[in-house]
């Protein structure tokens, strides 16, 4: 099958292109700069989400779209044009080429309940809008905290638990996470494309195990033999940082959106639909640690 992906040289993207192209799929990749996908199996085909030009000529000869892109942080506008027009220029584009597959990368909170809460959760929100009201059939992700050694979030907190003299945890460490292995989430998206029973359905995405931070720091702690004491961290202590750190260049790790996310509630999936459909093997949560030392 013929494959878009559009977000693949993003931090998750690397590992759903790599399962796509292991199964077979003939792939495009929708990039900004050809040299970054150099590293990628597929086509690299240059455009822009804010171009609704580029993306109609990327999605020429496709039968699948794998949608990926998505940014952090940003203005209100920033959000609203990348990823709320952007999936309306894409799905309208994918409309007209013909394309009889949409999978759509969503997350793990976004609902009716949530979209006013940060304009990440408002723009992932009207992201799913657009692919559910698009009439191609689609499958549409929820992933909870996506971990990798390669990337993302995890070695970020690995290098914290090995040299900060104590673990700092945000608030009371009780709210509960269920982080899923980066391969895992590939799987899923690879099976997506032609799996029937998941066809306009929408599914949370969880490892096999639910944590709470307080549980996961120590977990992770075990797993690289870090002994240091841990530390409750005020979350209005937490907003003051984030005020300060969000206005520094670059991609900051902790914004004053990110700690509403947190505060929100548990960040775990509330149905095994997404195991029962797909069956697939997951990986526990210390193989996920020790997999990332």
């Amino acid at each position: 099958m013929k494959v878009l992906v559009t977000g693949g040289t993003g931090f998750v993207g690397p590992h759903i292109v790599r399962a796509l192209a292991a199964a077979g799929h003939d792939l495009k990749l929708l990039v900004r700069d050809a040299t970054r996908s150099r590293e990628l199996p597929g086509q690299p085909v240059v455009g822009e989400m804010t171009n609704a030009v580029s993306l109609g000529t990327a999605v020429e000869g496709v039968d699948a779209v794998v949608h990926l892109v998505a940014i952090r942080q940003g203005r209100d506008e920033d959000f609203e044009r990348v990823m709320e027009q952007g999936t309306r220029d894409l799905v309208e584009a994918a409309k007209q080429a013909g394309v009889t597959r949409f999978v759509l990368m969503s997350a793990l909170g976004t609902g009716a309940d949530t979209k006013d809460l940060v304009p990440y959760y408002h723009a992932k929100w009207e992201m799913e809008q657009a692919t559910e009201s698009a009439g191609i059939p689609y499958v549409i992700f929820r992933p909870s905290f996506i971990f990798a050694g390669d990337g993302g979030i995890l070695p970020t907190f690995a290098k914290l638990a090995k040299l900060a003299p104590v673990t700092p945890i945000t608030g009371s460490g009780t709210q509960r996470i269920q982080p899923i292995w980066a391969d895992d989430v590939g799987a899923y998206f690879d099976r997506a494309i032609d799996l029937d029973p998941a066809t306009n359905r929408t599914f949370e995405l969880g490892g096999p195990d639910v944590v709470s931070w307080n549980e996961f720091w120590e977990r992770l702690k075990r797993a690289r033999g870090i002994r240091r004491p841990s530390v409750h961290v005020p979350m209005g202590f937490m907003r003051v940082s984030a005020l300060v750190t969000e206005r520094l260049p670059g991609n900051i790790p902790l914004t004053r959106d990110l700690l509403k996310m947190l505060e929100h509630g548990d960040n775990v999936v509330t149905n095994d639909d997404a195991t029962q459909t797909f069956q697939l093997p997951l990986v526990p949560l210390d193989e996920q640690l020790r997999r990332a030392a």
